[in-house]
């Protein structure tokens, strides 16, 4: 038999040993992964020893018993599945030019939009497509996509990591709003500038709406220095807090709009036009994207 030479081996090759690695960190045996995929236990061995010449690092550690990853391991077998996926569905897109959405889909949205908008329609998702299971993260934070190993993240407001790709989904106004027994013990303003005189609840999370300064208009042009005696990170903190009389809100409409109706809370009509946000779907850059990925975005923007 010939000897197994990383360098003269093509990129269906590498695939095919990624796998192997795959199948030995997942039976922790040579033999059983070569059993696995139709191939002999020296065969199994040789594509281990070549991934291995080719990195430079031991990626299995052999005891009596069993194999088990080493730490360089555990990183390789993370990314690999990430590669086979990928390599996986660009195939069948080639080949049928669709794939059915399939596996995991991870990902992260805002508490507030999540539990809003979100969840009242990703049951229509999961309908449409009931070989992909959904894990849905509610965390105002912005977390980092590839560390937590998220496929997808939707954020609402100012978009600031410029190596992800971004799909915007909706717009998102926002008012301005208070309690009507707020407003009759302190008035109501008629100005942004009136503002700074008011108890003003701020989104700590929020660079159009914190705890120091609101900002107004088209551009985000005129900021207003506020001040209150409450912040939060979280949307429905910020406006029960306005419902109870503590002060005025600068949310999304999403997050005010039935309170507005029910009369719960009054919009405050101001001299400056409040700034606009938008909804964006957050995804990492690849030449092919999962149809996991495709659909949810495609689901997303049809809906909202």
């Amino acid at each position: 038999m010939t000897s197994y030479h990383w360098c003269e081996v093509n990129m269906p090759d590498q695939i095919k040993s990624m796998r192997v690695f795959l199948a030995v960190v997942a039976t922790r045996s040579f033999s059983a992964a070569g059993r696995q995929l139709g191939m002999s236990q020296a065969m199994a061995t040789k594509h281990i020893s070549g991934l291995e010449q080719m990195l430079g690092a031991q990626l299995l550690r052999r005891t009596t018993r069993f194999v088990i990853a080493t730490e360089a391991g555990e990183r390789f077998a993370e990314a690999s599945r990430r590669v086979i996926e990928e390599f996986d569905e660009a195939t069948a897109v080639t080949r049928a030019g669709q794939v059915e959405p399939r596996g995991l889909l991870k990902m992260t949205v805002p508490v507030s939009f999540g539990l809003r908008v979100i969840n009242p329609i990703i049951g229509d998702f999961a309908e449409r497509h009931p070989s992909l299971a959904i894990d849905l993260e509610l965390n105002d934070r912005r977390v980092d996509l590839i560390e937590g190993g998220f496929d997808l993240a939707v954020r609402v407001g100012e978009l600031t990591d410029s190596s992800l790709v971004a799909r915007k989904l909706m717009d998102c106004p926002t008012r301005v709003c208070a309690a009507p027994a707020y407003l009759a013990r302190h008035g109501t303003p008629r100005t942004v500038a009136e503002l700074a005189r008011h108890a003003c609840l701020g989104y700590s999370l929020s660079d159009v709406t914190n705890a120091q300064r609101w900002t107004f208009g088209g551009q985000k042009g005129v900021v207003v220095e506020v001040t209150g005696p409450f912040r939060a990170n979280n949307g429905d903190a910020v406006i029960a807090m306005a419902k109870a009389g503590h002060g005025i809100a600068y949310q999304p409409g999403f997050l005010v709009d039935d309170d507005l109706r029910s009369g719960a809370l009054v919009a405050l009509e101001l001299d400056h036009p409040t700034s606009l946000m938008h909804a964006y779907a957050l995804f990492a850059r690849a030449r092919w994207q999962p149809a996991k990925v495709r659909a949810m975005i495609d689901f997303l923007v049809e809906r909202l």
